[in-house]
């Protein structure tokens, strides 16, 4: 996130954009329902009519897949009605005058015809961006999760540099991380283009650094994503690490995830239960749990936390850090020496400039959020102000592209999956609760009841849930929700595989797959 939690209590101007956060952050969400009391108003874009949308001023039911429709139609009209902040534009950033010209030609009429919204609808939250004095945008997974995942997120970018809404309180560009620790994942490297810290791979100074450090010299071309490793299992890649993610639940195209995992001579998985990617594995190592782990933990804020042991670890369980460490070292791989969480966070903050600042001892109370590049500095809840670390905000030329794959006559509904409040990710924990299966214990369609008439299935009768991937059983449930053609469920129960069905494209840059756009056929089921 560009500016602290704090923050979102602060807009004039909330808009929000492919995040069910009531359900996803409802933590998070109180503050922006604190924001709407004080009076703040909010637009909400998403395909649902999800809790948000109730009380947004405007809801814009876009169609799956067509954000970058949607955001060029608004830049348009932000350009046309002169609500760009020139000062801003002309002093920080780049590509200005590229972009403005780009724009012209996507007026609120032709987005209306891709993303099926009213170009009044368009020009009414581009208007109400653009003439705020603080407008912040938030998104999560519904932007990401895309083929143009990357268009996505730059398009917004866009927004938010014609306008000015960067480097100041109650602005900025904020994604709402989906699991804890994400972004202190990235923030330690566990991204293929980047050593810890996102110094790029590729500059041969990060690579001379790293190099000391471990002794050997360091491979400067790009990794390769989770996506290539799983297309490579039994061809080139025969053994494989998965630490803490259940991937063949989590995972799209669940079928080619399961052969990619069944092709390797050695499967390690490092988890806290026994999960259906445990499953598949030849060793399974146990770790210890968040309430049992000393360590250190980056919030969806760049926010860096300290964790405390509350209880001791049950049986042989381990800390990940100390189990990947002791694997390393059996290995004869130099510099994995730890004897501690400490050890290993300090070594995080030597070589990384945006933790330069901090250590161990310094972030005990959790006050600090990155950068802080040095020992005396107060730490940066908002990033970019007064200028980009880059020197000029990059302006981003985009054009709208279709999903990966559109509805047609065989498969004429749009499917796209999220997450449930009742039902974190996978259920690794929360399906393991008593009372929380009470109030969640299957998953379902969420169907328009018009097209549930139409297709002859009964309210909480069986529905077949077809894709070009495959098929999956699944009770079928009437809701207003979602529009008509569109349906809707999570992909947290193993027993209603729906990532079966998903997997039909990836971001080009991120490969991260197009979770959110899946056509499908529906048909009652029959055994």
């Amino acid at each position: 996130m560009s500016n602290p939690l704090a923050d979102m209590e602060k807009p004039d101007l909330i808009f929000c954009i492919g995040t069910n956060m009531t359900e996803c952050h409802p933590v998070a969400a109180t503050r922006i329902k604190r924001a709407l009391k004080r009076g703040a108003q909010m637009v909400v874009a998403d395909p649902r009519r999800i809790p948000l949308a109730e009380m947004a001023e405007l809801y814009l039911p876009i169609r799956v897949g067509s954000d970058v429709a949607l955001l060029l139609g608004m830049a348009h009209v932000i350009a046309r009605e002169r609500l760009v902040d020139r000062e801003f534009i002309d002093a920080r950033t780049k590509d200005g005058e590229a972009f403005l010209e780009h724009v012209q030609q996507f007026t609120p009429e032709w987005a209306a015809g891709i993303t099926g919204l009213p170009p009044a609808d368009i020009e009414r939250a581009a208007l109400l961006y653009g003439r705020a004095d603080k407008a912040a945008i938030y998104y999560t997974l519904g932007i990401t999760e895309h083929i143009c995942g990357v268009d996505n997120v730059q398009s917004l970018c866009n927004l938010a540099l014609l306008t000015g809404n960067l480097g100041r309180e109650g602005t900025g560009i904020n994604p709402m991380r989906g699991q804890n620790n994400i972004q202190g994942a990235g923030d330690c490297g566990a991204v293929p283009a980047n050593y810890p810290g996102f110094q790029p791979v590729h500059d041969p100074a990060n690579g001379d650094k790293f190099a000391k450090l471990y002794g050997r010299e360091m491979d400067g071309e790009k990794g390769i994503t989770k996506v290539t490793a799983l297309n490579r299992c039994g061809e080139g890649i025969h053994a494989m690490l998965i630490d803490g993610e259940n991937t063949v639940v989590s995972d799209p195209d669940r079928h080619h995830c399961e052969h990619a995992l069944r092709a390797l001579d050695h499967l390690v998985v490092i988890d806290i239960f026994r999960t259906e990617t445990a499953e598949f594995a030849d060793v399974v190592l146990p770790a210890t749990a968040w309430g049992e782990t000393d360590g250190v933990c980056t919030n969806t804020e760049r926010r860096v936390q300290r964790l405390r042991a509350a209880v001791t670890p049950p049986g042989e369980a381990k800390p990940d850090w100390w189990i990947v460490s002791q694997i390393a070292q059996r290995m004869s791989i130099a510099g994995f020496e730890f004897e501690s969480a400490k050890d290993v966070f300090n070594e995080l903050c030597g070589l990384s400039p945006i933790y330069a600042g901090l250590d161990w001892d310094r972030i005990e109370h959790g006050e600090y959020n990155w950068p802080v590049p040095h020992k005396d500095h107060p730490g940066t809840p908002v990033l970019h102000e007064g200028e980009f670390k880059n020197g000029r905000g990059l302006f981003r030329v985009i054009c709208y592209r279709d999903p990966a794959e559109v509805v047609d006559d065989e498969f004429p509904v749009w499917l796209t999956t999220g997450r449930r409040l009742q039902a974190y990710h996978t259920r690794t924990q929360t399906g393991r609760a008593a009372g929380i299966d009470y109030l969640l214990s299957e998953e379902s369609l969420e169907i328009h009841p018009d097209d549930l008439a139409d297709w002859g299935i009964p309210d909480g009768g069986w529905a077949s849930l077809r894709s070009r991937r495959g098929a999956i059983k699944i009770r079928a449930r009437a809701s207003n929700m979602s529009p008509r053609g569109t349906v809707f469920c999570s992909f947290s129960f193993s027993d209603v595989p729906v990532n079966i069905l998903t997997g039909s494209g990836y971001d080009p840059v991120t490969e991260t797959a197009e979770l959110k756009v899946c056509p499908v056929n529906i048909s009652p089921f029959e055994e």
